[in-house]
């Protein structure tokens, strides 16, 4: 069954914008204009995740969060606003939600966030292993290891991190910019780190690393995972 995420935002604008990024990356999408309406379809309808406005007329997003917590609802959410206070990020994790994205926001980052996040919740709520499958690899998202051919391939931290990124969306470009963001959050890294580590992985995955076959350099835009 396909993933399906449920957008509320009062911004139709908005709306189509989030829309358009959840069903590029293969995932269904939902649209609520208010909190209501949000609250009523999740009473009807189960959702894999939840992409959340805070600025909302009527009930806002913090209240939304709070009313499905009570209810015993454990969507994973992420709130999405446009304000920059430490404070609401704090507030809306405090109070049950998964996430925060400010706006503006890149969305290939917010698309790469919204599939991690489903994926862990999906493995947390059936206690069982979710491997991700891409030609030769798969990589067992419990135990963090990755395979080539069922060989394990060893990986340090940021490597492991990096590699999960690329099979989880394989084909999809990657510039350094996203990757920074990605795999190193907001701490300043080298200029020339992530092709260190890229260099690294194609040591590790390619069969032969001067002429890589899978994880690609793509001129002027950064890399990409094709199987």
């Amino acid at each position: 069954m396909q993933d399906t995420v449920l957008i509320v935002d009062d911004d139709e604008a908005v709306r189509t914008m989030l829309y358009k990024v959840i069903r590029s990356n293969g995932i269904q999408a939902e649209l609520a204009a208010t909190g209501e309406q949000a609250l009523k379809m999740l009473e009807q309808t189960p959702f894999d995740l939840i992409l959340l406005d805070i600025n909302m007329p009527g009930m806002d997003g913090f209240q939304v969060v709070q009313v499905l917590r009570q209810r015993g609802n454990q969507t994973p959410i992420i709130l999405i606003s446009g304000r920059q206070e430490d404070y609401d990020t704090l507030y809306g994790l405090d109070i049950g939600a998964d996430d925060y994205v400010t706006k503006p926001f890149n969305p290939v980052v917010l698309g790469a966030k919204v599939k991690a996040m489903i994926r862990r919740s999906k493995a947390a709520r059936f206690g069982g292993r979710d491997m991700i499958c891409a030609g030769p690899f798969r990589y067992d998202t419990v135990t963090l290891r990755f395979y080539k051919n069922d060989r394990e391939v060893p990986l340090s931290s940021k490597e492991n991190t990096m590699m999960r990124l690329f099979i989880d969306n394989v084909n999809r470009v990657f510039s350094k910019d996203m990757l920074y963001s990605l795999v190193w959050g907001e701490a300043i890294v080298d200029e020339n780190a992530i092709m260190v580590y890229v260099n690294r992985l194609r040591q590790k995955i390619e069969d032969n690393p001067s002429k890589p076959r899978y994880l690609q350099t793509v001129r002027g835009l950064g890399y990409r995972f094709v199987v």
